[in-house]
């Protein structure tokens, strides 16, 4: 993966970087939101896009 579109996920419960996914920056200027399993919490959470 190129290092300029990748992004880490966060858990919005737990804070911990769970996944790291691409996006385009150029067409999608808002920050990504996905309900994603975190393996921490044990369910499913929000998982936002940090920086």
């Amino acid at each position: 993966m190129s290092q300029d579109n990748l992004i880490k996920m966060e858990c919005s419960e737990c804070k911990r970087v769970n996944y790291f996914s691409r996006k385009n920056k150029k067409t999608l200027k808002e920050r990504l939101q996905l309900k994603k399993y975190c393996k921490f919490c044990k369910k499913h959470t929000l998982h936002k896009e940090t920086k």
